[in-house]
């Protein structure tokens, strides 16, 4: 199993200021898009504004 850090993905939904906490093998942008993709599903929503960094 691959090694993974909690980061902390902070972003706009819907031009609304958000957060989440996920595991990440590598803390990149696309991981990061993914792992919101998962949370909100398939929706008509906007994600935008995504900035990745490490959890305290």
């Amino acid at each position: 199993m691959a090694q993974t850090t909690k980061y902390v993905i902070k972003y706009k939904l819907n031009g609304e200021r958000r957060f989440e906490f996920a595991h990440l093998e590598n803390g990149t942008a696309e991981e990061a898009k993914a792992a919101l993709d998962a949370i909100h599903g398939q929706s008509d929503d906007v994600i935008s504004d995504i900035s990745v960094s490490k959890a305290l």
